[in-house]
């Protein structure tokens, strides 16, 4: 799957729910959640105050190793 910043948060977790424990290293814990499953990847790190493009960096190379 392509992740971009403007990839909704509940595509990636349906399509890539290794992801999840990145997600809440950032104070994003509750996933399952209307607000957050259809918030996208740059909104979601806006909102936790994370850098998105060191954000998606990351989980990028992270599903490389999964």
């Amino acid at each position: 799957m392509e992740i971009t910043r403007d990839t909704v948060i509940g595509d990636i977790v349906e399509n890539c729910p290794e992801a999840m424990p990145l997600f809440q290293e950032i104070g994003m814990h509750c996933l399952g959640c209307a607000m957050a499953s259809g918030e996208t990847l740059e909104q979601a790190c806006a909102a936790h105050g994370v850098d998105p493009d060191e954000f998606l960096d990351y989980l990028q190379r992270y599903l490389e190793t999964v």
